[in-house]
């Protein structure tokens, strides 16, 4: 599944070719991509038509554009959420191109400029929906997402604040990292990235990190994320691309996740890989070694 990086790639491509057009049509494909709308694929048409979107959003994996109303300053009320699950793709598109084979979701625009917005969905586990925004959030965050905890690189981030939430929680420190209540986007790729430059074992339990520890934890997470966002992500088959798309190259960076057997980067001792959580962890025995 696409995480945090990835995420951020599309919203930044959304940001530059889609924030701030009108919409002029929609045409849903296969109701199955906004079953999170109960009201059908017409209403979903016809809310969104007319509307101006605003600035690409994002909380996590999750992306959203508000619905600018096109006169008055009034904040937006609803905004289109997208969630790419295992295999969506959000691809801006000459109008006029071949229709992708799994192409679920057709969005054009009233402007000259003669592309148009493609939500493509192989496993249809992704999809978009319409949503009330909290009230007073000057992000037109939906309300379904609010109880998402903010992620790393957003600047609100409170770092005492999440270790304060670490040290009081009865869990072990990959599973706290995957809880998207308690800090969003990491991702299970990242995750391991992040203990194996932190030379923490994905057992270790969260209440025995110190202060140091998790500010160097948080230091390692965001200089992950960043150095992959660089690169544009990590696309290990053809599903994760960028609204253009093109794939990443972060993993030709990965020092831990998808290793298994290669020489540590630090100690020459062969990664290994353990299933986890319907997962796999992967990580250096040597450098991270598991809790007594």
């Amino acid at each position: 599944m696409p995480e945090l990086p990835e995420v951020e790639v599309v919203r930044r491509g959304l940001e530059r070719w889609i924030s701030g057009r009108v919409v002029a049509a929609v045409e849903v494909l296969h109701p199955r991509a906004i079953r999170r709308h109960p009201a059908g694929p017409d209403d979903f048409a016809a809310r969104l038509t007319g509307h101006r979107l605003g600035p690409a959003r994002r909380r996590g994996k999750y992306l959203w554009l508000p619905l600018e109303p096109l006169t008055g300053t009034a904040a937006p009320t609803q905004a289109v959420l997208a969630h790419l699950g295992m295999s969506g793709q959000l691809l801006v598109q000459p109008q006029g191109s071949p229709d992708e084979k799994h192409l679920r979701v057709r969005v054009r625009f009233a402007d000259a400029t003669a592309t148009e917005l493609r939500f493509v969905d192989q496993r249809t586990f992704g999809g978009l929906s319409l949503h009330d925004t909290v009230e007073d959030d000057p992000d037109g965050l939906p309300d379904v997402i609010a109880h998402i905890a903010r992620d790393p690189l957003d600047p609100a981030f409170d770092d005492a604040a999440f270790h304060t939430a670490l040290r009081g929680r009865r869990t072990t420190i990959k599973r706290a990292l995957l809880d998207q209540s308690l800090i969003s986007g990491v991702g299970n790729i990242y995750a391991d990235e992040a203990l194996w430059r932190t030379r923490l074992h994905y057992e270790r339990p969260t209440a025995s990190l110190t202060r140091p520890r998790t500010a160097e934890l948080l230091t390692h997470i965001r200089e992950v994320m960043n150095e992959a966002l660089a690169v544009g992500g990590t696309s290990f088959d053809s599903l994760y691309v960028n609204v253009n798309g093109e794939s990443g190259y972060f993993d030709r960076s990965l020092d831990a996740y998808g290793r298994e057997d290669e020489p540590c980067r630090r100690c020459g001792t062969p990664i290994r890989r353990r299933p986890w959580m319907n997962r796999s962890s992967y990580f250096c025995p040597r450098c991270q070694r598991p809790p007594r």
